[in-house]
């Protein structure tokens, strides 16, 4: 009898550790809370602003006489839009002789609209959010100060492709000597000076290799302040790497060569409150269910009458879905998942798009301000729901996935359930990897990852594996999808239920290899772990 007791108590105990670690294991709160709303600049940038412009300001009593034909290739930061004027007209002129021609957008956008403060004031807002989700502290200037005893810029240093800047923050500082010296090489560019100071001896302006020589240290890094470099091998985007040096000592730094990135802003209108129907389109995509369809478009009508809904179909015999609202684009027979997602995401205009399966229902659980909120108030650009089953279990398929390098034979993949941490102001999202497949994201950054088409019966981590690195995801469970009952007895399915199975869970070998290919081809992996 005892015996039997302590068996029954250490059943008891075993139990209750795994309840108590399975908890810990699930509960938010042992992750730590993040805030990441987008930041446009912090104190840091602003105390190293302050140190780059006390270094800027050094020996300017010190003076120079400019050099023209360098500085007038130096960007002005401002534009002008100016046509070539017509001096003669001869038959065919403008085929032999171009002109170049130029449009005033504010004059031809602006003077039609019947608001133009308004979307103004909109594209500025926009605009302010795109700088501050693109934002990389990595980009911001820094000046290494001299110990060495060199100062040069160890980051920030940037210039367009085939154009010339002022490389900022070269200084020499050493003892007196009776001749101070330095040079600097470049292999996309070359050096020059946009000014020159008296008593300072330049060598090899306009080339690749440029010595600078002074008898006066503060001449010579009066003299510094003038180097310009000019990229002269066209590479939309690389960089090169300069070496800056001097007797017994030298440093290298980067000058990152690339054109700016142009913002994809949304005329989504000036609201003061989320306008659902201007920020977001839903996708989906569907094969053999269009009464699932049905009940997916009359759900969304119930909370969203007037949000636009895209619809791929790949149905061998396509029937009309149609309605207010309704695009619906036919597909060659059997053309799979995630091409269905490419069509049905390249036809969304608005800012935001959101994922739903066809077999999906929305709720008043379905709050899509939510989603828009988040991706509004922080650097995300993918936020995933929860998704209900009939059974009552929500699910938020929440994994983090990261690359260990591998060598030659290829990378490790692994692939883990749970999250990163919680967002702060958003105690019911958190930062993951991967999220469930009802999604709401940035339409412009969708678009740029893409869904790879071979992936026809199964598909969904796919997807993400070629995220990382590229999107900022999060996973809020309050906002919540149902997912229509697949619960159903054999002998009471129909003919398109059927087919739908067949072509869904029946999977061939071809498909396995074509999985097998995508990851150990296309993404270089040697090994997969996940659980």
């Amino acid at each position: 009898m005892r015996t039997k007791c302590k068996k029954c108590l250490g059943l008891i105990l075993v139990s209750g550790l795994l309840l108590l670690a399975l908890f810990h294991a699930r509960s938010p709160g042992t992750s730590s809370v993040v805030d990441i709303r987008p930041r446009h600049g912090s104190p840091m940038k602003k105390l190293l602003d302050g140190k780059i412009r006390d270094t800027i300001s050094d020996y300017h009593d010190i003076a120079y006489d400019v050099k023209e034909d360098v500085a007038c290739r130096l960007a002005q930061n401002t534009c002008v839009c100016l046509a070539d004027k017509e001096t003669f007209q001869l038959p065919f002129s403008n085929l032999l002789f171009p002109r170049v021609w130029a449009r005033n957008l504010n004059l031809a956008f602006l003077e039609s609209h019947p608001d133009p403060e308004g979307v103004k004031r909109h594209r500025a807002q926009e605009y302010s959010s795109f700088q501050r989700r693109s934002y990389n502290p990595a980009d911001v200037l820094i000046v290494a100060e001299a110990n060495s005893p060199l100062q040069y810029p160890t980051q920030g240093v940037e210039v367009r492709p085939l154009k010339t800047i002022i490389i900022p923050g070269l200084t020499l500082k050493e003892e007196t000597r009776a001749n101070h010296m330095v040079y600097l090489t470049a292999t996309l560019g070359t050096f020059d000076v946009a000014a020159t100071v008296a008593g300072v001896s330049v060598k090899g302006e306009g080339e690749k290799h440029m010595i600078l020589s002074s008898p006066r240290l503060s001449a010579l890094n009066r003299q510094l302040q003038f180097v310009t470099y000019t990229n002269t091998v066209f590479h939309p985007k690389t960089a090169d790497t300069v070496q800056f040096a001097t007797e017994g000592h030298q440093s290298f730094f980067t000058i990152k060569v690339g054109h700016g990135t142009i913002p994809t802003l949304y005329n989504s209108g000036y609201q003061k409150e989320y306008n659902i129907s201007a920020l977001v389109t839903i996708a989906t995509k569907t094969f053999l269910r269009y009464d699932k369809l049905k009940d997916l478009i009359d759900s969304i009508r119930q909370y969203y009458p007037t949000v636009t809904i895209v619809i791929a179909d790949d149905n061998e015999h396509p029937q009309p879905v149609t309605g207010p609202y309704i695009e619906h684009y036919i597909m060659p027979f059997g053309k799979g998942w995630f091409a269905g997602r490419n069509l049905a995401v390249s036809q969304v205009t608005t800012k935001y798009v959101l994922w739903a399966d066809d077999d999906f229902i929305f709720t008043a659980n379905t709050k899509l301000e939510r989603m828009v909120d988040v991706l509004e108030k922080t650097t995300l650009d993918l936020v995933g729901g929860a998704v209900r089953e009939v059974t009552g279990y929500t699910a938020t398929y929440r994994h983090t996935i990261s690359v260990e390098e591998g060598g030659e034979e290829g990378d490790c993949l692994h692939m883990r359930r749970g999250y990163h941490h919680v967002i702060d102001g958003f105690p019911n999202c958190v930062v993951a990897d991967a999220v469930i497949n009802f999604f709401m994201g940035r339409t412009d950054k969708v678009q740029q990852v893409g869904f790879n088409p071979r992936l026809a019966r199964r598909a969904h981590l796919e997807f993400f594996i070629d995220a990382l690195g590229s999107l900022h995801i999060g996973s809020c469970s309050d906002v919540i999808v149902s997912h229509a009952s697949k619960i159903k007895l054999p002998w009471t399915k129909t003919d398109p239920e059927k087919a739908y199975d067949k072509f869904r869970y029946k999977l061939s070998s071809d498909d396995d290899d074509i999985h097998n290919e995508v990851f150990y081809f296309k993404n270089r992996f040697k090994c997969m772990t996940s659980h």
